[in-house]
């Protein structure tokens, strides 16, 4: 079904964006600027306080004159959307993982060993909070495999757009559709408890 395959991609996309744009500047406030934790925790909570309408109507005022291409696909307008709506759910979950690791300790370890910043977090910060990325990507696949208002208002066709026909012109099929997106939902909440519980044991390991 396309609408499936480009919620999805739509979906992955948004949880690689967010993970390039958060992971560093997560692990840099955790090392060098603590005090800034409270200032982005802030600025997360915003998504939660303007509701999607507003929001994409101003993202469609602060994206013109972009390329006719970031308006014309999906793959433009709506990652750029959807990193917003991900920003507290993929934040909170990153810093809850840097929370439970020694991020000074590693750090300086792997610098001694003649690390390189990007080798340092690559190699020795991203496996110890594998479990905390992880958790904030089956939120944000949820998320976008199920969000209706700003893939609407911006006129473009998403699953959740689909499941909306099928219910108003198609009785029978609505059914099995709305069971499948259930079905999508429930299997990345699955995921998440999964890599909840990997956490727990990893973390009773190290101490």
């Amino acid at each position: 079904m396309k609408t499936i395959k480009t919620s999805f991609i739509l979906s992955l996309e948004t949880i690689f964006l967010t993970l390039v744009l958060l992971v560093p500047t997560v692990y840099w406030v955790h090392l060098k600027l603590p005090r800034l934790r409270s200032v982005i925790g802030f600025m997360a909570l915003v998504p939660f306080v303007i509701p999607p309408i507003i929001l994409v109507v101003g993202l469609l005022d602060v994206y013109k004159g972009t390329p006719t291409w970031f308006y014309a696909e999906p793959y433009g307008f709506l990652v750029a959307a959807y990193v917003i709506l991900a920003f507290p759910y993929m934040y909170f979950s990153l810093d809850t993982g840097f929370r439970s690791i020694d991020v000074h300790t590693l750090t300086e370890a792997s610098q001694s060993l003649g690390a390189h910043w990007t080798t340092t977090l690559v190699r020795v910060i991203l496996p110890n909070i594998k479990s905390a990325a992880l958790a904030g990507s089956f939120l944000t696949l949820a998320i976008v495999m199920g969000e209706f208002t700003i893939a609407s208002l911006a006129v473009f066709d998403t699953f959740p757009i689909y499941i909306q026909y099928i219910n108003q012109n198609k009785a029978y099929p609505a059914a099995s559709v709305t069971l499948l997106a259930f079905a999508i939902t429930w299997a990345a909440m699955v995921a998440l408890l999964a890599a909840g519980r990997g956490r727990a044991p990893a973390a009773q390991g190290a101490r």
